[in-house]
């Protein structure tokens, strides 16, 4: 196992994706104040998701020509300079540009989501679950490290709130810069670009590619919705303190990662059905808090659910979706299902304020049901048919 490279990005991740959270927490906040409509207040969140879907093919064949490393090291400079967009457009209190900014953080996330892939790539085929798991243990650390940074330096800047907290992730995405620059070339990439492919079409029609597909969407899709309008519903609509919705998003992107500690074991000794079936049914159980009551801890409780749920519904589908593809098909194959993933999860996350002031939160959460129960038929039909073995080895 190169642990080098494991480690290195599960640091990155750490390091990287702690701009995420500061989006998703101040975003909605600021586009109450900024919006021309209140409908309008996600729309920095969705943008920033937008920003993943529209560039993760762009990113992947980025990549597959110049590189892991050079592909990461661009993407985490295009967040810098958005960064430091924020902190302008909060300061000349321009909405239209913080949305700008959203969006081109959101490019750098389509770069985030290839760690994974770079991970398993990183390693021998039998521990690629492990180095999943491992890398996505870096959230643990952004879930914490967002939040509090936005807080602590909020008021850097006296000409407007928060802007110091995006000068600040400017500076953290320098630092992934210069880490990235140090990762090494992958395993499973030296001496196999060149291969038998088989046309796209091919490839995602098969049972385990859609299954999985569709896992991952779910998995998104809802945490995206119900994520989206929780600092809305706490903190613009029932007026909790930024305190208590901080409280309640940090521990749900902390639930998000902190499982990768040892999903990839139950991986390994449940099977990949089992897990995915236990993160169907942490969603479900967030559905059921979230309607009984709309107290602090009932909120918490139903965020955590839902980080957990994603957890083992989203690795499960990264692994199932890594069997479903020959080594030189894997960036096309990538591509398509991240921005399959992402276009439904700025859906989600654009309409999350529209059914939050139109209808109420259990509208919304409820929503989700459908969604849910039909991942869960589908794994119990196709549950035989996930992994093909044609998939495991290469092609001649």
């Amino acid at each position: 196992m190169r642990s080098f490279n494991v480690i290195l990005l599960a640091v990155c991740q750490a390091l990287a994706m702690s701009v995420t959270p500061v989006v998703i927490l101040v975003g909605s906040i600021i586009g109450v104040d900024l919006a021309p409509s209140p409908a309008l207040a996600t729309l920095p969140v969705t943008l920033m998701v937008i920003g993943v879907a529209v560039s993760t093919i762009p990113a992947a064949l980025l990549m597959r020509k110049i590189g892991r490393r050079y592909g990461f090291m661009i993407g985490a400079g295009i967040a810098g300079v958005a960064s430091l967009l924020a902190a302008y457009a909060l300061i000349e209190g321009s909405f239209a540009l913080f949305c700008l900014s959203a969006l081109l953080i959101g490019t750098n996330s389509a770069f985030i989501q290839q760690y994974r892939f770079a991970a398993s790539e990183s390693v021998v085929p039998e521990l690629a679950s492990r180095a999943v798991s491992f890398v996505l243990v870096g959230g643990i650390l952004a879930g914490y490290l967002g939040p509090e940074l936005a807080k602590i330096s909020r008021g850097w800047l006296d000409q407007a709130d928060f802007a110091g907290s995006f000068v600040l992730m400017a500076a953290i995405l320098c630092l992934v810069l210069g880490l990235q620059s140090l990762l090494r070339p992958q395993i499973s990439v030296q001496g196999e670009v060149k291969g038998y492919e088989r046309p796209l079409r091919q490839i995602v029609l098969q049972p385990g590619y859609i299954i999985a597909l569709l896992i991952g969407t779910v998995s998104f899709g809802v945490m995206s919705f119900i994520m989206t309008a929780t600092p809305i519903e706490m903190h613009s609509v029932h007026h909790f303190s930024l305190d208590q919705t901080v409280w309640v998003i940090q521990s749900h992107i902390i639930a998000m990662y902190l499982p990768s500690l040892f999903t990839g074991f139950l991986l390994e000794r449940l099977g990949v059905v089992r897990v995915v079936l236990a993160g169907l049914a942490c969603m479900l159980a967030c559905v059921f808090l979230g309607v009984i009551s709309q107290d602090v801890l009932h909120y918490w409780g139903a965020l955590v659910l839902l980080g957990v749920g994603w957890n083992f519904m989203f690795i499960g589908s990264t692994v199932i979706l890594t069997h479903n593809y020959f080594p030189p098909e894997r960036f096309k194959a990538q591509a398509v299902n991240d921005f399959t993933i992402f276009g439904i999860q700025a859906l989600t996350s654009l309409s999350a304020a529209t059914v939050i002031f139109q209808s109420n939160w259990d509208v919304l959460v409820l929503l989700n049901l459908p969604a849910l129960f039909l991942v869960i038929g589908l794994i119990v039909l196709y549950k035989n048919r996930m992994l093909p073995a044609a998939a495991l080895t290469s092609a001649d």
